[in-house]
């Protein structure tokens, strides 16, 4: 059953607060996580008008799947003028996807594994967002040091690309998993 959606943001390697999770770092509070640059570009003026500045898309669980939510990701930020962060946005819901495929939907089939995909244009900021139909909230775990992993990576690369990351529990069932990546232009280098 899922629990009410979580005010605060998780910083990575904590359970979110009321999720019924004890912290996975050891300390049981939760501490929000807050974007990494104070000082940033002027934010990006609006949208012209009837251009939307919301996309969805549902994928399946399949390779053409995330092929499609790249493509997908990549035509929604050119369209926006975004095409500087299309590279970051579609690794970073790439990976999002992936965690849902692999850690929530694991016994599901190509057919029955639904995943949505969302994107939302903000003047400073892009949100990335994947529903899946799985109750259990990411995992950031520690960072295996013995040499290349092949798995559990996901997350780490989702929290080097985006200002802040987390998740909010979806009513009666499931839950989205959502990333924050800004819309402003690289600086150029002086």
């Amino acid at each position: 059953m899922s629990a009410a959606a979580n005010p605060v943001l998780r910083q990575p390697g904590r359970a979110a607060p009321g999720a019924g999770g004890a912290s996975l770092a050891g300390d049981p509070s939760p501490q929000p996580r807050t974007a990494r640059s104070p000082e940033r570009p002027a934010p990006r003026p609006a949208l012209p008008s009837g251009v939307p500045c919301s996309a969805a898309l549902r994928i399946r669980r399949s390779a053409e799947g995330f092929a499609l939510a790249r493509a997908f990701t990549r035509a929604t930020l050119g369209h926006w003028s975004l095409d500087h962060r299309s590279d970051d946005a579609a690794l970073v819901i790439t990976e999002l996807a992936a965690n849902a495929v692999v850690h929530a939907l694991p016994g599901a089939s190509a057919t029955e594994a639904e995943i949505w995909l969302g994107i939302l244009w903000g003047p400073a900021h892009v949100l990335l967002t994947v529903s899946d139909s799985g109750d259990h909230p990411p995992e950031f775990t520690a960072a295996d040091h013995s040499g290349l992993p092949e798995n559990g990576r996901g997350l780490f690369i989702v929290d080097a690309l985006a200002e802040e990351w987390g998740w909010t529990p979806k009513s009666p069932a499931g839950k989205t998993v959502w990333a924050r990546l800004s819309t402003c232009p690289p600086p150029t280098p002086t």
